[in-house]
């Protein structure tokens, strides 16, 4: 039997339709596979939310603990290096002076000074950053072996290297560190931690503040508030204070510490320097945005770092970046 052309072209297309619909059929039923899949991409911790313990800022990693013990007289002045340090202390010294004891993680700068020696009221202080790096040029004879002996990684000028005079000073105010030297020497130094600090944005109330001043027996320091800056600009004994760089010195955040203040046990030149107590609790004054706000702090134990709250019992929030802190004479001091 002859079969016309019309039919076969018709059977052909019935045929081609057929195949069709199956094709169309098995890619929509069958499992569908693919690739299996990378691994996720890796957030950058600075994306990722970590952020200093010590500024609030964003960091990319959390940095090795660099503490120094820096001249504050005005032979001393002006310091190398403060102007990157996290966290700036003012301590009180013999004669109603005051040292710098300066913090260093997120940013270390080349080199830093002038390095002056420790006192007892340090090691108290240095215990809630873990085990820090801690460099220093010296201390009295018997304190010494104590400091050493602390919890921290032993950067003591007289055993470590990295130290050197300058020429554009006298001694004793001349004695730098160049930091990439001594922190190939601080293997197991601690990592940046919580020492209680917390960031934020500005709570509701605070006194309308333009400067704030506060003494000790022989200095005398103001914190004024720059809008355009930002910050608080730091004057001493009167005159405006600036890092080497010319850069006034000043942050975000300045916290008046008022703490007990008595004598150290070991003698200094003739005489027992003040020993101002970081572990207990007491009033503060947080300066932050133009404002002063008035908050209690508490540190119960001297591992542990300081809980500083606002009347209705809520942490008080520093303004991100450089923070100061101001140990002050507080009730009962005797020093």
């Amino acid at each position: 039997m002859r079969i016309s052309r019309r039919a076969l072209a018709a059977s052909g297309i019935a045929a081609a339709a057929l195949i069709v619909v199956v094709i169309v059929v098995v890619l929509v039923t069958r499992p569908r596979t693919s690739k299996p899949p990378g691994p996720a991409p890796t957030a950058s911790p600075s994306t990722a939310g970590l952020t200093s313990p010590f500024t609030g800022e964003p960091v990319s990693r959390l940095g090795p603990e660099l503490i120094f013990k820096i001249d504050n007289v005005p032979q001393a002045r002006p310091p190398t290096g403060l102007g990157a340090a996290d966290i700036v202390y003012l301590i009180p010294v013999e004669g109603g002076l005051s040292r710098i004891m300066a913090v260093f993680s997120a940013h270390i700068p080349p080199v830093v000074g002038p390095v002056r020696s420790a006192r007892e009221d340090d090691i108290e202080l240095l215990r809630q950053f873990g085990r820090p790096a801690f460099a220093f040029s010296g201390a009295q004879p018997r304190l010494l072996p104590v400091v050493e002996h602390a919890r921290i990684v032993d950067l003591y000028s007289g055993v470590t290297r990295g130290y050197f005079r300058s020429s554009a000073r006298i001694a004793p105010y001349n004695l730098y560190a160049r930091t990439a030297t001594l922190l190939a020497q601080a293997k197991g130094a601690s990592t940046a931690r919580d020492i209680g600090f917390r960031f934020g944005p500005r709570p509701a109330g605070g006194t309308p503040t333009g400067a704030f001043r506060i003494s000790y027996p022989a200095a005398g320091f103001a914190f004024t508030w720059s809008a355009g800056q930002h910050r608080w600009l730091v004057t001493m004994d009167g005159k405006a204070a600036a890092a080497a760089s010319g850069r006034r010195l000043g942050g975000p955040t300045v916290v008046i510490q008022y703490v007990k203040v008595s004598t150290s046990g070991f003698l200094e030149q003739g005489r027992r320097p003040p020993y101002a107590q970081t572990v207990g609790s007491g009033r503060a004054v947080v300066l932050r945005d133009g404002r002063a706000y008035q908050v209690h702090w508490s540190r119960p134990a001297a591992d542990g770092g300081t809980a500083f709250t606002l009347p209705d019992g809520t942490r008080m929030p520093f303004a991100r970046g450089q923070v100061w802190v101001v140990l002050a004479y507080g009730p009962g001091s005797t020093g």
